[in-house]
């Protein structure tokens, strides 16, 4: 998804460092929204509201039509039905003004190798509208912020892709807007590059600013997220905390390793009694449990309850290669 550079240049041509919106307003209204390909349906009746303010994380497989969604409400492709607004601004009728107040950050870098960091940075500035001095001073002020300023005079063609990852979100963040779409930011990075970026996410979080965050890894929804929607096969099965999701699973599990190298995995209310009775059953089965384990819910359990498979398993998208 190489947009993030491109939308930013093209569309705001007096950079300023946007007003924050009030805790308690809403950054993102989304009703309704439906979109298809073909006789595919991508999106079906997608409907929230993102709080000023928050990490906001739509959880979903490969194909449940995040990125569709993204595109959407950064103005690159239209819905079918279904309205959205940005800070009030009604995509449909005032795209400019809503693009005027947003970045985006896809799943690919959008910077250009052959220029240094603070080349990247410096041009995007300029292309802002910004003056060559401030342009340069705003470059300075991100380098830092992103931990890139003892490689800013490198070539961005010698960075990792944790370096380049966290170019590409501070470039498109040289006209500080006040909401970010993060459109699975950490595909393909090692833990350690994806835990530099959640830091970065955190201290965006920690200016006021509010964060769509799309992602397909639960720990990085459950680690970085306010609010979290879950996505499966275009529609919205669930919305709230972290917490929320995995109280609808229920109680605790029990997971025991077998003598026989088998672990099993079973809901329970955690009662000595539901133990014992599971016991037994496994002792009537011939089994003798090695180890036994009590677990509170995680956040796979809540999607498996929700979706009745795992958050890895793939779904069919049938969106036109971008």
């Amino acid at each position: 998804m190489h947009y993030a550079v491109v939308m930013i240049a093209s569309e705001t041509r007096n950079p300023v460092h946007s007003r924050l919106p009030a805790t308690g307003d809403v950054a993102l209204s989304i009703s309704g929204i439906c979109k298809r390909f073909g006789a595919h349906e991508v999106l079906r009746d997608v409907t929230f509201d993102v709080p000023a303010g928050e990490v906001f994380a739509l959880l979903g497989p490969n194909g449940a039509g995040k990125t569709t969604l993204i595109r959407i409400l950064t103005t690159l492709i239209a819905a079918d039905g279904g309205s959205a607004k940005i800070l009030g601004h009604d995509l449909a009728h005032e795209p400019a003004r809503a693009r005027e107040l947003i970045s985006v950050t896809g799943q690919y870098a959008s910077v250009d190798e052959e220029l240094t960091g603070r080349e990247n940075l410096a041009m995007i500035g300029q292309l802002l509208g910004m003056r060559k001095a401030a342009a340069h001073t705003r470059a300075e002020e991100l380098l830092t912020e992103f931990d890139l300023a003892d490689a800013a005079r490198r070539r961005v063609g010698q960075y990792s892709g944790g370096m380049r990852r966290r170019l590409d979100l501070a470039a498109s963040l040289v006209s500080s807007p006040p909401l970010i779409f993060l459109d699975e930011p950490t595909t393909g990075m090692d833990t350690r590059s994806r835990s530099a970026l959640w830091g970065v996410v955190g201290r965006l979080a920690g200016q006021g600013k509010t964060i769509f965050l799309t992602t397909q890894y639960l720990e990085e929804a459950d680690a970085l997220a306010d609010q979290i929607a879950v996505l499966d096969r275009g529609t919205i099965v669930a919305k709230g905390t972290a917490a929320d999701l995995k109280r609808r699973v229920g109680g605790e599990s029990i997971e025991l390793t077998l003598d026989d190298g088998t672990i099993l995995r079973e809901l329970t209310d955690g009662s000595p009694e539901r133990i014992r009775q599971l016991l037994n059953r496994l002792h009537d089965e011939g089994h003798s449990p090695e180890t036994l384990a009590l677990q509170s819910p995680t956040l796979d359990d809540a999607f498996l309850a929700l979706t009745g498979h795992t958050a890895s398993t793939s779904t069919t998208d049938t969106e036109p290669a971008r």
